[in-house]
């Protein structure tokens, strides 16, 4: 079996192309941050508890638009939704662990570490495989908290020409690189895609990734019974 460390930096390795638009994604939160009216003590504690760059994002931008608590906290609530789904379908791997190791890895269980890591938890019967998970997490950790640093000293220093906004749906676009080579995968993204693009004004409460996601899973599971009756 191989070593806690060896699985570990194995995370860390197939993680790290992943990383690239998550630099000025971090970068693009940071000066947002402090542009808002955060403190630099503020942001870079966000980070390191929401440790969530997307929810985060959402977050400045209610604030800023002046939400009340309870929309803000209800929105940020639906968009980590997902990662209730990520729970669900890592946990039959996680079945034997202490609850103090199900904590550390539900921590760094964020989009880019499970994209990677699902399908070797998948493939592997090791017991320390989990390592794998914590690895590329813990890489997503630290490029994330660093980013933040560095947008926070930079601020509104970076011009706005350099469109390090688009850095945000770049970030998730490249997780769903690999499901396009699967017709079914396509259906599902696409599908889900039109449910939250159009439901982004029409359902109430910014509900519209949870719904999204539900449509999509529905639709997964319909297509998969069709395809195993086929064959």
């Amino acid at each position: 079996m191989k070593s806690n460390l060896t699985v570990f930096f194995k995370g860390v390795i197939d993680v790290s192309p992943l990383m690239i638009p998550v630099v000025p994604f971090g970068l693009i939160f940071g000066v947002l941050a402090i542009d808002i009216g955060f403190s630099p003590l503020e942001t870079m504690s966000m980070s390191l508890i929401i440790f969530g760059g997307a929810s985060q994002i959402v977050l400045l931008q209610l604030f800023s638009g002046g939400a009340s608590s309870l929309v803000i906290i209800s929105s940020v609530g639906a968009v980590n939704s997902r990662h209730l789904l990520y729970g669900a379908v890592v946990s039959e791997h996680l079945s034997d662990l202490k609850l103090i190791w199900k904590i550390i890895v539900s921590y760094f269980l964020i989009d880019q570490a499970f994209a990677r890591s699902n399908e070797y938890l998948k493939n592997n019967n090791q017991k320390n495989k989990y390592f794998h998970l914590i690895g590329g997490g813990a890489t997503c950790w630290i490029v994330w908290q660093t980013t933040t640093f560095f947008g926070i000293i930079l601020g509104s220093a970076i011009p706005e020409k350099l469109g390090l906004s688009f850095a945000v749906p770049l970030t998730f676009l490249a997780l769903l690189v690999n499901d396009f080579r699967k017709l079914v995968n396509v259906i599902v993204i696409f599908i889900s895609g039109l449910v939250a693009t159009f439901g982004f004004n029409l359902i109430p409460y910014k509900a519209y990734v949870i719904v999204a996601a539900l449509v999509g899973l529905f639709i997964a599971m319909i297509l998969t019974k069709s395809i195993k009756k086929d064959e």
